[in-house]
Parts: structure tokens; C-alpha cells; sequence
């Protein structure tokens, strides 16, 4: 099984996103079955980089990390939305209002890893968890639909978890919460 991990540069003045450390981390201490891929905080270039990948790399699963810098608990995603609206301008000083992702495509999707079981696992492992119902309206949102849209054509399964900062839960801890549901979906216990 391969599995593709996704997490973005930083943005908004920040220096470090968790989003990026913790995918690169996982996916160096899993070898050849998991790669990660650092996505621009874009709407213009994020989905032409990840489109790419996926092409290259046929996954069969895709989880997909964000920050989300006011939440305290990490929070796997259940619906991402077709549509961008930007709070604050991207990385490119873009800041839609009111856009689809996708012009044409569904409302909305539902992301196809379990946000329920995937939050459910990641307390077990002693880190604050809860499903959230919406990715939001930014990049991170932007890169769940755009991810959702290409695999209800072509198959896989795709998540997006948003994480806090690593002062509200460390690295650590959410790395090896992370790690131990990686090692679920790998061994296919989310019907993958």
C-alpha cells in the first residue's frame, strides 16, 4: 500500500507549520510505503503540486495535515466544501471571496477515511481529538475538495486532519498519535 502525507510551508508570517514537520517526520520513520509532500499555502499552485504527485505516485490513501493556529485539540476533518473564501491573503497574496474549488463540482464531499474513527484513535493514543464538520474556506479546505474531486474519479481514500500548535500539543506527542493511526490505515483496519 502506499500512502501519500501532504502538509503546508508556512504562512501568514509563521516560521514553522506543524502541518509540514509532522508529515515529513512520519514519513521519514515509515521508509519507502509513506511519502510526504510540502504543498504551498497557493489556491492558484497547491492543487497543480499535489495533482502531480498523485499522478506519479498512484496512493491508495492521501491524509492530508493543516494548522489550524486557534484550535487546542487536533481535528480530523469530515466535509470539505467547494468553496474559497479567504480570511487573509495566501502565500501569493491572493484572497478569494466566493469562488468554487471546483467550478461545476458537488457542493461539498465527504472525506472517505473515517474523521470518527480517526479521532477515536488518536485519543486512545492520549492526544485531544474531536471530528470537526468543516475544513473551513482556505487553502487547507481548498486541498481536501481538490484531493476528494480527483479521487471520486479515479478511487482512493483521502482525510485531512488539522493540527494545533506544538505549544498547545507537541510535536511529540502528535507525531506519535499520528504514527500509531498511520499504522492502522496501513494495515487496511479503515477498510482502505
Amino acid at each position: 500500500m502506499r500512502v501519500l502525507l501532504t502538509g503546508f510551508e508556512p504562512f501568514d508570517g509563521g516560521t514553522v507549520n506543524p502541518s509540514w514537520e509532522v508529515a515529513s517526520a512520519l514519513a521519514r520513520s515509515r521508509g519507502g510505503e509513506v511519502s510526504a509532500l510540502r504543498l504551498p499555502v497557493s489556491f492558484a499552485r497547491s492543487l497543480g503540486v499535489l495533482y502531480a504527485e498523485l499522478e506519479r505516485l498512484r496512493p491508495q490513501a492521501v491524509i492530508s495535515f493543516g494548522l489550524a493556529s486557534s484550535r487546542s485539540v487536533l481535528t480530523p476533518e469530515r466535509v470539505a466544501l467547494n468553496l474559497d473564501e479567504a480570511r487573509i491573503p495566501d502565500n501569493d497574496g491572493s484572497q478569494p471571496s466566493d469562488i468554487p474549488v471546483v467550478p461545476g463540482a458537488p457542493a461539498a464531499y465527504f472525506g472517505t477515511l473515517s474523521a470518527l474513527l480517526w479521532a477515536r484513535a488518536l485519543e486512545k493514543e492520549g492526544v485531544p481529538a474531536q471530528v470537526s464538520y468543516s475544513a473551513g474556506t482556505y487553502v487547507c479546505n481548498h486541498v481536501f475538495f481538490g484531493l476528494l474531486h480527483w479521487q471520486a474519479s479515479r478511487g482512493g481514500v483521502g482525510g485531512f486532519c488539522h493540527l494545533p500548535p506544538f505549544e498547545t500539543v507537541s510535536f511529540e506527542r502528535q507525531t506519535a498519535a499520528l504514527d500509531a493511526f498511520l499504522g492502522d490505515v496501513l494495515a487496511q483496519k479503515f477498510k482502505i
